[in-house]
């Protein structure tokens, strides 16, 4: 059965996109702990980060590091969070958090809310400084 980001990779599920190529998928996270922050895929379906091949893993972090400089531009920050959890999709992702201090990466914080404008402007303007 498909996860989630599958579905999203598909188009059967809409996100809100940032950035894709052939192996990649990044978009914003609908329950966020900042305003910009993404998640980036491996379009391949594999449940635990561990177990991506070294290749895929590597130019998965070469694409969150594109994506990351271009969130710092785009959204005031001291630098972009990164961290991998795996609980709560089974399927490889890492979060990329603007962040200004150790706790705006707490994942225990309460989630931002945003309007669908405003989810659509943010990914916009990330896509933009790419």
């Amino acid at each position: 059965m498909s996860t989630i980001f599958t579905k999203i990779v598909k188009g059967e599920i809409p996100c809100y996109k940032i950035a894709e190529d052939d192996n990649y998928l990044a978009f914003l996270d609908i329950n966020p702990l900042a305003q910009g922050h993404t998640l980036v895929i491996p379009k391949k379906e594999v449940d635990y980060i561990f177990d991506v091949d070294d290749q895929l893993l590597g130019g998965m972090m070469i694409f969150s590091k594109r994506v990351a400089l271009a969130i710092e531009k785009a959204v005031p920050c001291k630098r972009v969070g990164i961290a991998v959890l795996g609980l709560e999709v089974p399927h490889a992702h890492i979060h990329l958090i603007p962040i200004n201090n150790l706790g705006d990466i707490n994942f225990s914080n309460p989630k931002l809310k945003f309007s669908s404008q405003e989810f659509a402007e943010t990914a916009r303007i990330i896509s933009a400084n790419l």
